[in-house]
């Protein structure tokens, strides 16, 4: 406690928010003077706090549980569009909202630096001003939790960028968490933070997996207000850190290609009128024909970057791009198709973008000709585009493709994770774009089959249902069953429910057993 006594007295422009178990209100401070305050509730002790100091970083901590705030804990907020806490024995949503949500946000990592919207009430902390752009959205709400947790679910789609942070404490192991929230909190924020139709899928899976029918909370929750789709204004684009030079900063680009010589040659031409030349264009240069050779002669011509050529006869983008990774020298790695055209400043853009917003890997916006983009807003990602992103070297060559999940599908996902739990956020930018030409030859993809029958074929894919055991919770697993049953009776010609059933299920087992066939032959 002397710690934090002393971090106190020595800090300002930081208001320090003490509570007991998230409902009771104990004190504010700030230069370590108590401040006092009108409100005696926790919830309206924070908004008056925001209204007061805006411009200050506004640190919650539980006083029962007395977190040992770090010394440089300011780093962990470098612009004032973060929030972020850590749960040392609490956190507020339960896991069970795995069953309704498979995005990587769900499940965090909390040995590193994790984007997630799942807030706890033992420390954390946002600035004021970034707090009082949802206060009018959410003033009915009473309860600490479940305001942190609507402020980061709502934030991350307009742009907050939310974490759970083991660097806001110096006592920050986790231990067998507890969840604060009631089964009527849950039902409620799930009707508030997501489409209606998942109170349904919660329902079944509670009675189905837990032998609990939560009637009373699900009915209670149909009627209260939606947030799903609610607009809040977060100032993005005025976000200005210390400015780097990009001059300093070095790029490697990785190609794989697949009998698309016209297409790479419109690449190689994009890539040297770039304001911002690439350090290495790394072509890993694929045809299955053992008795084959190069097709990409303009190769040998006098480029604006160096070239490195490995040219082999397997196929797999996994493969491919393992493989480039090994020549890569520079900071900072493009992931790119072979098929796409790039305007001459985009490089220059995206690693302006990277340092401005300090994050590790940017996804850029691919467009088909024509094709309008549907994400509007910068934001934390869920997925990862493997011919679509930047990322710093630092990150990208601790992960790998998983050539176990070669020409299936889920390989952008499993490395999306990796980089994520090496510390790496994800951040879509719709700013930053590019042509996706979709070329019709030189694809990586085959169809895994089991059966003749279309209704009998793996469900899902063999390599998905590898991600889905090797990725997802248990109950992650069980939502993702439950949703995928649901969600593809509309698109198959089986409209029986009772045989749709049956055939679903034989089809889950057979990917299960395909999944394990292949897993032994790794």
């Amino acid at each position: 406690m002397l710690k934090n006594s002393t971090f106190e007295q020595s800090r300002s422009q930081m208001i320090i928010l003490l509570h007991s178990n998230a409902r009771k209100f104990i004190h504010t401070s700030r230069d370590g003077k108590e401040l006092l305050l009108e409100s005696r509730s926790l919830v309206n002790a924070f908004w008056e706090v925001a209204e007061k100091f805006p411009e200050e970083l506004i640190i919650w901590r539980d006083q029962d549980i007395d977190p040992i705030i770090a010394d440089n804990i300011e780093e962990c907020f470098p612009h004032e569009l973060i929030m972020s806490s850590f749960p040392i024995v609490n956190q507020y949503i339960p896991d069970q909202i795995g069953y309704i949500d498979q995005l990587p946000f769900v499940n965090p990592n909390y040995e590193v630096v994790y984007p997630t919207w799942r807030m706890s009430t033992d420390i954390g902390g946002t600035y004021g001003k970034t707090a009082l752009r949802f206060r009018d959205t959410f003033k009915e709400i009473t309860s600490f939790g479940y305001l942190l947790n609507s402020i980061a679910k709502t934030g991350q789609q307009n742009g907050l960028f939310c974490y759970t942070n083991p660097n806001l404490t110096e006592s920050n192991q986790t231990i067998k968490l507890s969840f604060n929230s009631t089964d009527d909190e849950l039902f409620r924020f799930v009707a508030q933070h997501y489409k209606k139709e998942w109170l349904w899928i919660l329902l079944f899976c509670f009675w189905r997996y837990e032998k609990r029918l939560l009637l009373i909370p699900f009915l209670k929750s149909l009627g209260k207000k939606s947030f799903f789709k609610q607009k809040i204004h977060l100032p993005i684009h005025e976000i200005r850190r210390e400015k780097v030079s990009n001059e300093s900063e070095d790029i490697d680009v990785i190609v794989p290609t697949l009998l698309r010589s016209e297409h790479l040659r419109n690449l190689l031409v994009d890539l040297s009128k770039q304001s911002k030349l690439p350090n290495r264009v790394i072509i890993v240069e694929q045809d299955p024909d053992p008795a084959s050779v190069s097709q990409l002669e303009f190769l040998k011509e006098k480029w604006s970057f160096e070239v490195i050529h490995h040219f082999v006869h397997r196929t797999g983008a996994c493969h491919a791009r393992n493989l480039a990774m090994k020549s890569v020298t520079a900071k900072y790695i493009f992931f790119a198709d072979d098929d796409i055209r790039l305007e001459t400043d985009l490089l220059e853009k995206t690693l302006a973008e990277i340092n401005r917003l300090g994050v590790g890997c940017i996804n850029l916006n691919c467009l088909q000709p024509g094709e309008q983009s549907v994400f509007p807003k910068i934001k934390q990602w869920g997925a990862f585009g493997s011919g679509t992103s930047v990322v710093k070297s630092e990150y990208a060559l601790k992960c790998e493709f998983s050539e176990f999940l070669e020409k299936g599908f889920g390989e952008d996902i499993d490395y999306g994770l990796q980089l994520r739990s090496k510390g790496c956020d994800i951040i879509y930018h719709p700013d930053l774009q590019f042509v996706h030409l979709k070329a019709e030859r030189g694809g990586f993809r085959e169809v895994m089959k089991g059966q003749d029958s279309p209704e009998e074929e793996p469900k899902p894919s063999p390599t998905m249902m590898y991600l889905v055991k090797s990725a997802y919770t248990q109950i992650m697993q069980r939502g993702y069953k439950v949703s995928l049953f649901i969600k593809y009776y509309r698109k198959q010609s089986i409209k029986n429910p009772f045989r749709y059933f049956g055939s679903m299920k034989r089809r889950w087992r057979l990917s299960e057993r395909l999944c394990e066939e292949l897993n032994n032959a790794k």
